[in-house]
């Protein structure tokens, strides 16, 4: 077997993993600091490239100007569905909380469509999609100059993130709030507030996870099934930990184009899409609750 290409697929595969971990660092927030599952973060990735390039086609600016007015619009998709959809069903049982998600996701998807319309769009990043010179003439690996940029793009938001979570007054409060509500709520940190806060950060990681899958594989219908992609990168990390997300989104792209091009010449094709969620089964046997999640102990 050829090592260079060998190297080609992996970090080809790592790259497009750290694209997984951004979407399912969007779940990691709400999950942590509130117990909802974010079924509709998949609807949030879709309606944010959506609008970016709906922005951009109906008032003839540039990405650039489309960009903050997309910020602004998730900023208030986020405080709204907090505000009508989850304020009202705080302290109802999880499945409930759950099943609100999954309506918000349909009402996005809607929304979008009807805004802006359903067909399949073109964006345009100022990234080229072609092989790094660099790493051409340094080491003979042929790796998308997109895809470094995309994973040095994530590396930087995942970064601020985690000064955002350990730095400042804010992310203590966010903290406080994952640990215990009750007591958060005790020492008199404003709940309803941070989880404003929570949903319109988890706005702004779907813009940017939907600009660049976006610009990837076009802005359609299908990105809302990107958030599929992150479910068993949050098996593998666990689904309150934003280290787990990063390492398990390395794990799921390594793995799955290592399986695309050694195993599935043998096996037919379609591994890729299937491969994560097997692995993820076998993982959920052995550590169910993921590399860095935190055990659950019920006593009855």
């Amino acid at each position: 077997m050829n090592l260079n290409f060998f190297f080609e697929v992996l970090i080809g595969g790592l790259l497009s993993g750290v694209m997984y971990a951004l979407v399912a660092i969007g779940f990691v927030l709400i999950y942590k600091a509130s117990g909802v599952f974010n079924f509709a973060q998949g609807a949030m990735v879709y309606f944010a490239a959506l609008t970016c390039v709906g922005v951009t086609e109906k008032f003839g600016v540039s990405l650039w100007a489309a960009i903050p007015v997309t910020i602004v619009v998730m900023i208030l998709l986020g405080i709204a569905v907090e505000r009508v959809v989850l304020r009202p069903l705080v302290n109802q049982p999880e499945i409930t909380l759950f099943m609100a998600t999954i309506g918000m996701a349909f009402f996005i998807e809607g929304l979008a469509q009807l805004l802006w319309g359903a067909g399949v769009r073109k964006l345009e990043l100022p990234i080229e999609d072609v092989p790094s010179e660099y790493l051409m003439e340094k080491y003979n690996i042929v790796v998308s100059q997109f895809d470094i940029t995309a994973a040095a793009v994530c590396g930087l938001l995942v970064t601020a993130l985690a000064l955002l979570f350990s730095k400042t007054k804010v992310g203590r409060a966010l903290r406080a709030v994952a640990d215990d509500h009750q007591a958060a709520l005790a020492v008199g940190i404003p709940l309803k507030r941070i989880w404003a806060v929570l949903w319109s950060v988890a706005g702004l990681v779907a813009l940017v996870a939907g600009l660049l899958w976006g610009a990837r594989n076009g802005v359609q219908f299908a990105l809302t099934f990107v958030a599929l992609k992150a479910l068993p990168v949050l098996i593998l990390g666990g689904f309150t930990s934003m280290p787990g997300a990063i390492v398990g989104g390395l794990i799921i792209g390594a793995s799955e184009k290592l399986a695309e091009v050694f195993i599935g010449p043998y096996v037919g094709g379609g591994i890729e899409g299937w491969f994560p969620y097997v692995l993820a089964l076998l993982f959920l046997l052995v550590r169910p609750e993921g590399l860095f999640g935190e055990k659950i102990i019920r006593r009855i």
